[in-house]
């Protein structure tokens, strides 16, 4: 089958082998890009839930952590678009090497409100200002793996691999946050995560497979950019849903641990995500179902949220737990899937702007499932944030379900060729 077959297809994207993976990784140039991509992006989660523990430690309310915690995610969705076009454009390794001096900068300064007491509207602020400029060396690692790897099976498990990671540091990351909160000082967390993130976002600058990307005039001269394409609008819209109960979850679940006494075991539970999550995603990736990419996108969605429903009903943190697990299998899928979509939606020269606006989108869900569910469980309880960040996620997918056929190569439109040219 033609590549451009498979273009028309969306059924026949996403469904690689271990020899796929394994040509993948092995390609020649791409071990130090991935490996400082790995130091990079394992933070991306972390710090957000890091902010939100070391405030709640600091003030002693959700509502407050919640917030600050939202306004980083915040920066970081405006932020990552406008770093994707720019690397489109001009290429990653300056634009990453500023950004990288200015979040460590806006670290600096976060900490420094929070351990002054400073209000609230300050440590809002500076929660913004570090989401901004975090660096979106996620966005050029996965836009590299098409210059590294050529079209066919090997560059559908990179991305897949790509997805797979990122996720798995969607989970990780805030486990990690919550077992350094134990630690004597509160921000020992959200630093080692600023640090890890800087460092890797440099190395993956200077690599020389990086450092070879130049410029492409014909990129990020659209207004619209990739979200030109409709299918990529849909995409973004599945992925807030998918955002939005990530982050009820991330709230709810540790101030179900403080409930009984221990807001450390929160961050245990989180990271329980990560155990059905890989172990199923890989598995998803060689058989993905439904098998028609454009009715996959909603249905993972409506499945995600009636798991996590689901959650509201155990009476134990055991219980808790084995929920947690069950709807763990469903976010790789997922996340594998909207990189698949991304590949088939996005238009010519946008691919790391596109995953820009994908992280976008679920960083806004993230942010603003954490700042509902801070209210919600300190006026209602965590079994109140579950539900309803189980009917959210049925609502979008079903919006997503009734736009399910923009989910198709995109044509550039008359307009587009007329801002191009």
């Amino acid at each position: 089958m033609s590549h451009s077959e498979r273009e028309s297809r969306p059924e026949s994207h996403g469904r690689t082998s271990l020899a796929d993976y394994r040509r993948a990784l092995t390609t020649p140039r791409s071990r130090r890009p991935a490996v400082a991509s790995i130091f990079a992006r394992l933070p991306i989660a972390m710090i957000g839930i890091a902010a939100l523990l070391y405030v709640q430690h600091e003030t002693g309310t959700f509502a407050v952590a919640g917030l600050v915690s939202a306004a980083v995610l915040v920066g970081v969705a405006f932020g990552s678009v406008v770093q994707g076009r720019i690397i489109d454009r001009f290429g990653p390794t300056r634009p990453l090497l500023v950004v990288t001096a200015l979040f460590v900068a806006a670290l600096t300064l976060l900490v420094v409100t929070i351990e002054l007491h400073a209000p609230v509207p300050v440590m809002i602020a500076c929660g913004v200002a570090l989401g901004l400029f975090q660096p979106a060396t996620g966005s050029a690692s996965r836009a590299l793996w098409a210059r590294l790897v050529p079209a066919g099976p090997a560059r559908e498990a990179a991305f897949s691999y790509e997805a797979i990671s990122m996720e798995t540091f969607f989970i990780l990351g805030p486990g990690l946050a919550g077992l350094l909160i134990a630690l004597p000082w509160p921000g020992t967390g959200l630093v080692i995560g600023g640090v890890c993130m800087a460092v890797g976002s440099v190395v993956f600058a200077l690599s020389p497979a990086v450092r070879e990307w130049g410029p492409n005039r014909q990129a990020g001269t659209s207004m619209l950019g990739a979200l030109a394409s409709p299918g990529m609008r849909t995409l973004a819209v599945a992925v807030l849903g998918f955002g939005v109960v990530i982050g009820f979850v991330e709230v709810a679940v540790p101030a179900a641990a403080d409930a009984e006494g221990n807001v450390a075991l929160g961050g245990l539970l989180l990271s329980l995500w990560s155990v059905s999550s890989v172990a199923f995603g890989v598995a998803y990736s060689l058989r993905p179902w439904p098998r028609t990419l454009p009715v996959r996108v909603p249905t993972l969605l409506a499945a995600f949220g009636l798991l996590v429903g689901f959650m509201a009903w155990p009476s134990t943190l055991w219980g808790l737990a084995l929920a947690m697990l069950a709807a763990g299998a469903v976010i790789t899928p997922q996340s594998t899937t909207h990189s698949t979509t991304i590949e088939v939606t996005a238009p010519k020269d946008t691919a790391a702007e596109a995953f820009a606006w994908v992280l976008t989108s679920v960083t806004l869900g993230i942010a603003f499932g954490q700042s509902v569910s801070g209210y919600l469980v300190e006026h209602a309880g965590p079994p109140a944030a579950f539900l309803a960040a189980g009917a959210i996620a049925v609502v979008l997918a079903a919006g997503v379900a009734l736009f399910r056929r923009t989910i198709r190569p995109h044509t550039p439109t008359r307009e587009d060729t007329l801002v191009n040219a």
